[in-house]
């Protein structure tokens, strides 16, 4: 079971957002992308690095990391963020998230 968090939804459509920007069409093809490697952890949750406590999976096809946990049969996703910020940025996100995550 995979359990997308509000957060990572936003960062989700943020990302959307941007990516249409560059290009019509664009922002939708981000989406679909990004939900797809979501969907592979069906299969392959838990195989990827931690980083701190989350572990991470790198898109295929965009610069962008899904962060996400695991317990039992349940990956929590709880941000997608794009890898070319600061990575203190991210870890702050991170850190913020890993508060707040009993409040999805």
């Amino acid at each position: 079971k995979i359990l997308l968090l509000r957060s990572a939804v936003e960062d989700l459509k943020r990302g959307s957002v941007f990516y249409e920007c560059q290009g019509e069409g664009l922002g939708e093809y981000f989406e679909d992308a990004l939900l797809a490697d979501v969907e592979s952890l069906i299969i392959y949750g838990g195989i990827h690095p931690k980083v701190g406590t989350y572990h991470r999976m790198l898109s295929g096809r965009f610069p962008y990391a899904i962060y996400y946990t695991v317990a039992e049969e349940t990956v929590k996703v709880c941000a997608i963020l794009d890898c070319r910020r600061d990575p203190e940025w991210i870890r702050s996100k991170l850190d913020d998230r890993g508060r707040t995550s009993g409040r999805s």
